[in-house]
């Protein structure tokens, strides 16, 4: 439920932080795509946590009440940091050119904090919440609330997901997860995945897929 979209999330953000960290505040191309990156980063993450807390929150609860109280709080604090941060992300490009080192570096340092927290919260979700669902629910249950969770979500951001995803995870998930899509996806959105893809992957990457899936 949690593994292969949390490992996207991971290298979502720590790339998104690798380019706050380095950006150059002179450079307007550079700080509005980087910017631009970031903003898209928290406006994903506020999707992410509401999906778990329509499915996978909801599901929990159903049958073991309380048992996702410390993910669902935590969603709250998240919540209240991502707004802060777009507000953060929001003002740099707007203030005066003087005070932007001083603007970009606190970005940089509350960026960090969010992505330090989310860390450690996606590791409970992915051991505890797990638990608590295996425990409750069968595998053909779990596949249900999961692919009810996915059919909520709107075509642009499966493109999101995929791109983040599919070079974040392993061959053999990464293979396992493109050959669901070349099954059940049309022909025409399954090569709009792979165009969006194959940029992030390397040779080798993209040999093992090929040759995996059929390609």
């Amino acid at each position: 439920m949690y593994a292969a979209i949390h490992k996207a999330l991971r290298s979502y953000m720590m790339d998104t932080l690798f380019r706050t960290g380095r950006l150059d505040v002179g450079d307007a191309q550079e700080m509005a795509a980087t910017l631009a990156q970031a903003d898209e980063l928290l406006a994903f993450c506020l999707g992410h946590l509401v999906h778990e807390n329509d499915f996978v929150h909801t599901a929990i609860e159903a049958r073991r009440p309380g048992g996702a109280a410390r993910a669902a709080d935590e969603h709250v604090e998240h919540v209240e940091s991502i707004e802060a941060l777009r507000a953060e992300v929001a003002a740099l490009p707007l203030a005066p050119a003087a005070a932007r080192p001083a603007l970009a570096l606190r970005l940089y340092h509350h960026l960090s904090l969010f992505v330090a927290e989310n860390f450690e919260h996606m590791h409970f979700e992915e051991t505890h919440n797990n638990a608590a669902l295996w425990a409750l629910y069968s595998d053909a249950e779990l596949v249900a609330i999961h692919d009810r969770l996915l059919a909520s979500i709107a075509p642009q951001e499966h493109l999101v997901v995929a791109r983040w995803m599919l070079p974040a995870v392993s061959p053999a998930e990464r293979a396992a997860i493109v050959g669901g899509m070349k099954q059940s996806a049309p022909p025409a959105a399954f090569q709009g995945v792979l165009a969006v893809v194959r940029p992030h992957l390397d040779d080798s990457a993209w040999l093992k897929l090929a040759a995996a899936v059929d390609l």
